[in-house]
């Protein structure tokens, strides 16, 4: 295998399209950090309304992403990524008209299909811009736009409401993703000729299935989190509230700069397990030291298990397809995160709505220790392939 240490990774479309992504997940961040507070604010509503708004948005993702794989493996990337963030631009401006929890959530499900065009799109054009055999570190350091987006866009939100209230921060939001739809302008088309004879690539790739349930345990375990940290942090005292949310995206920031090639030097399934183990004693800390402190530590356990989870699922899959299939892979491997994205703050704010919210913690811990014994059953035939294409 040639040797790819010395190509380029940091190319100008490298930094264009995670510069789009760095202003996307900000105004993702500010929703993060606002929705919560609308929704138990002025929309009256309790623990499982902010479960049922913060996740009802997969539910379109779930339906849209398949369909947008085969669209960027047939049509090309940037036309998805532009249009998917210039839907988010649109969503969030429809937030000045919401006055009921309903309305948020139909709302939330348009912001739904906005997200399964512009991740797609950015996953698979991340895959064609990574050197042969790095697309774990690329991943790694593409992914610093995401924590570094939502860790900063919470921090703005939380500076937004306090100015304003809720309207600077939708208009804060609304500019961060009109920025992200002009940067992704920027983005080359990365797809090469597709012969319009070949068979189009499937709408669930078999080769994400098994991984993505690892990712979806995973993904849910860290959306619960984000759902219901605000409100946790205010019940334990911690101020700002928003810290909680910088100490979890710095974690994973940290981890993901310093380890970045570790995807790409050990088994990819093996770092996953690993990865989910390590959410699961987060959320035993959280769940369980009921102090500012404690609140902190959780965040920074489950921020180092997140941190390789994500790398470690996609560089599994895209060792196994060919490069006119990454779309297709993206896509389904994503489905999952869809799935986890709802189905975390829905089953905590179900379980909190009942108990308390460092109970429901303590009851989904379950949920990444299951996925990390799916991922070292699975790995144990796995042999690990260079990608192709």
């Amino acid at each position: 295998m040639p040797d790819t240490s010395s190509v380029r990774l940091l190319t100008p479309a490298f930094v264009a399209l995670t510069l789009s992504d760095l202003a996307y997940f900000a105004a993702t961040g500010v929703l993060i950090v606002a929705t919560p507070l609308f929704v138990t604010g002025p929309l009256g509503s309790d623990e499982a309304g902010v479960g049922l708004a913060m996740g009802s948005f997969s539910i379109t993702t779930l339906l849209l992403r398949p369909l947008a794989g085969r669209w960027t493996d047939r049509q090309g990337r940037r036309g998805l990524l532009v249009a998917g963030a210039a839907m988010l631009a649109v969503g969030i401006l429809g937030h000045y008209l919401v006055t009921s929890l309903a309305e948020l959530v139909a709302l939330r499900l348009f912001l739904g299909a906005a997200e399964a065009l512009f991740f797609v799109a950015g996953f698979a054009a991340l895959a064609d811009l990574a050197p042969p055999g790095r697309a774990g570190e690329a991943l790694s350091l593409n992914s610093l736009a995401l924590y570094v987006g939502v860790a900063g866009g919470a921090l703005l939100g939380q500076g937004l409401i306090r100015l304003g209230g809720f309207d600077l921060a939708w208009a804060g939001a609304v500019i961060l993703a009109a920025l992200a739809a002009l940067i992704a302008t920027r983005v080359p088309e990365s797809l090469l000729e597709v012969n319009p004879h070949l068979r189009p690539p499937p709408l669930i790739h078999r080769a994400a299935i098994v991984p993505g349930l690892g990712l979806f345990c995973g993904v849910a375990t860290m959306s619960a989190f984000l759902a219901f940290s605000v409100l946790q942090a205010k019940a334990v005292g911690l101020e700002p509230w928003s810290i909680v949310l910088l100490v979890f995206g710095a974690t994973v920031v940290g981890c993901r700069l310093v380890f970045a090639k570790l995807p790409d030097q050990v088994a990819p399934i093996h770092l996953a397990a690993a990865a989910l183990g390590t959410a699961g004693a987060g959320l035993i800390l959280l769940g369980t030291l009921l102090t500012p402190w404690g609140l902190l530590a959780g965040a920074v356990v489950l921020g180092i298990g997140t941190a390789f989870l994500t790398p470690a699922v996609f560089a599994a899959v895209f060792s196994k397809v060919p490069a006119s299939e990454r779309g297709s892979a993206a896509a389904t491997t994503s489905i999952f995160i869809d799935l986890g994205l709802s189905g975390g703050p829905i089953l905590l704010g179900s379980a909190a709505a009942l108990t308390s919210i460092p109970a429901a913690f303590l009851s989904l811990v379950a949920l990444p220790l299951a996925g990390c014994c799916l991922l070292i059953t699975f790995g144990r035939g796995v042999a690990e392939q260079p990608i192709r294409g």
